[in-house]
């Protein structure tokens, strides 16, 4: 991972998936890593240094839409308004892409919302998020675009780490029959690691030209394909239990991360096949 030892850095939302797996890592790099709780962020002040704002609501976002819209615009526009920093990098999200119909997702083109669609509050907030920081953060506050993040089976979220550890289960049973997914065989996902995106976060903040940034592995898994792999891999059967299509998902590009940095994300399917032969070594789940 790149590497600036001695730097510092602000992470607001440290306390989640990515936030603690990123404090950790640039700790471990020889940063001084600040992790404000939340009833502090309002009061910060000073030089926050390199700013990574991981802060933002997913699965609770429709119940929750004041603190939607507080953790993806006000907070973050307080903070370019009223701070000073090195950096700010903006976690948002490749479901901006969702509306477009398919197609290829590139951080250029324009996006298609409906406020009348509650589920769209997500897409509308975050990229009301992303606008300030580009109106607000005078060329160094940038967007990071990110995919479905996983790491392994021990994530609390997630449907590629539940599906893995139902699939552990299962082969630790004898006899074991098919393993039911409350899911369709023809959703697409685009699944980027952990580690990959811990090091385009750092790779955008400190060398980043751009203003925004797809984070993901370039490339849509359909559960049919997932299925099939992981039972090639465990010898569990998978059985979906609906059929639905949905809307195909855009293909997101990740041509800017490669071209700049030199960024070339593992594929889910080769990681996969370490976590489940990890654990096969390690006994049963």
């Amino acid at each position: 991972m790149a590497s600036m030892g001695g730097e510092r850095a602000t992470i607001i939302g440290g306390q989640g998936f990515i936030g603690t797996a990123l404090a950790q890592r640039l700790a471990a790099c020889g940063w001084d890593c600040r992790v404000p709780a939340r009833a502090e962020i309002s009061a910060l002040t000073g030089d926050l240094g390199h700013v990574f704002y991981c802060a933002g609501l997913t699965a609770d976002y429709l119940r929750r839409p004041y603190d939607t819209i507080e953790a993806h615009v006000s907070v973050v526009s307080r903070l370019l308004h009223t701070t000073s920093y090195t950096s700010l990098v903006y976690l948002s999200s490749t479901r901006l892409y969702d509306s477009s119909g398919g197609g290829t997702g590139a951080e250029e083109q324009d996006l298609l919302f409906n406020p009348n669609n509650p589920r769209h509050l997500y897409d509308v907030s975050k990229s009301l998020g992303e606008a300030a920081c580009l109106a607000l953060g005078g060329g160094r506050a940038r967007v990071a675009r990110l995919a479905c993040v996983y790491r392994d089976h021990t994530d609390a979220d997630g449907f590629l780490p539940a599906l893995l550890r139902d699939v552990l289960r299962a082969r630790g049973s004898a006899p074991h029959g098919p393993l039911a997914v409350e899911s369709s065989p023809h959703f697409e996902r685009d699944y980027v690691h952990l580690d990959d995106v811990l090091e385009a976060l750092l790779l955008i903040a400190t060398r980043g030209t751009q203003l925004i940034y797809n984070v993901a592995c370039g490339r849509n898994l359909s559960n049919a394909a997932l299925f099939a792999e992981v039972t090639r891999l465990s010898g569990v059967d998978i059985v979906a239990s609906r059929g639905d299509k949905g809307a195909t998902p855009a293909l997101v590009s990740i041509d800017r991360m490669r071209e700049e940095f030199g960024w070339h994300p593992v594929d889910v399917l080769e990681k996969i096949g370490e976590i489940l032969n990890g654990q096969n070594a390690a006994g049963a789940y």
